[in-house]
């Protein structure tokens, strides 16, 4: 008895698995026309097709499932029962398609960005913006560290993609060039310098400069020193282990000025001015690039590298 029972399983399980999902199509259809040519129809077969793949799913599971009239087609008690879990498999399946196909198209999925770049205006902040739009079911996962931190993130995988100044390769990274900023003094508003519609470098000889120790602040004082090259030329510089915005703290309350890129002066500050710095040829820049490894296949990379190719690259710049 129990290798019959054994025997019926096995051959229940082996018809199971030989039903087409097309079959099911078919048969929630027909229960939704309650005719199979009306069902035919709107699927563009012939109804004997239609009829002929029903009848061979009702032997493959041993359930007659439409009761057949001159009128049309019932479902039978058992039919039913069928019937409502064939429609629950088939949005199970068509979602899971639809998944894989959006998750392919790095439409899905979650993508990991670093950066020391401020996000209260300017190109990146755009950039995000318009790939959420775009892609408003990819999960954003926005990192700010130094560039140190960002690089070792990169290399073990933590971050996707890291949005840096200058257009070196981080270690063995692919890079893609983006837009520049300029750079800006910020200053009290009562500063004698806000009266000018343009700063050059030689104005600040004799300021009082206010870097942070964080990226950025390390990379603006660089610049400073090569602006101005003689020691007699280089205004005090003093450093403090604080953010951006303490800086401006700083500032507003007159401790000195400081150096910022384009994007920081989207967040309003009490108290503050900026003014463009200029040297002899023009504004001043720091250039930003995208950096990523080559070996990342991660989909929402791919659709994040195309959104920025379409918005700020070169040809051949990547």
């Amino acid at each position: 008895m129990a290798d019959d029972r054994e025997y019926r399983d096995m051959s229940v399980r082996g018809r199971s698995s030989a039903i087409a999902l097309q079959h099911l199509r078919y048969a929630v259809a027909a229960a939704e026309h309650g005719s199979f040519r009306r069902a035919a129809d709107s699927l563009l077969l012939r109804q004997s097709t239609l009829s002929r793949c029903i009848r061979q799913l009702e032997e493959s599971i041993g359930v007659t499932v439409f009761d057949r009239s001159s009128g049309g087609v019932r479902a039978t008690p058992a039919g039913r029962d069928f019937l409502r879990m064939a429609r629950s498999i088939l949005e199970q399946m068509d979602a899971l398609v639809t998944t894989a196909r959006n998750t392919g198209r790095g439409e899905v999925g979650r993508l990991a960005v670093g950066f020391y770049t401020s996000l209260s205006a300017g190109s990146l902040r755009a950039t995000l913006t318009a790939f959420r739009q775009r892609f408003p079911q990819v999960a954003l996962a926005m990192v700010e560290r130094s560039r140190t931190r960002l690089v070792t993130a990169l290399r073990n995988g933590a971050l996707d993609i890291v949005i840096a100044t200058g257009g070196i390769p981080l270690l063995d990274t692919k890079v893609l060039p983006l837009w520049s900023e300029r750079i800006l003094v910020a200053l009290p508003e009562r500063h004698p310098l806000a009266a000018n519609d343009t700063i050059y470098w030689t104005d600040l000889r004799s300021e009082t400069v206010l870097l942070s120790h964080y990226d950025p602040g390390r990379e603006l004082e660089d610049l400073l020193m090569a602006k101005l090259a003689s020691p007699a030329d280089r205004p005090k510089i003093e450093r403090h282990d604080v953010s951006r915005d303490i800086i401006k703290s700083l500032i507003s309350g007159g401790f000195g000025v400081s150096l910022v890129t384009e994007s920081d002066i989207g967040a309003s500050f009490a108290g503050l001015t900026y003014r463009e710095v200029r040297d002899g040829v023009g504004p001043s820049q720091v250039s930003y690039s995208a950096h990523w490894r080559e070996d990342n296949d991660n989909p929402a990379l791919a659709s994040f590298l195309n959104l920025l190719g379409e918005r700020y690259a070169l040809p051949g710049g990547c």
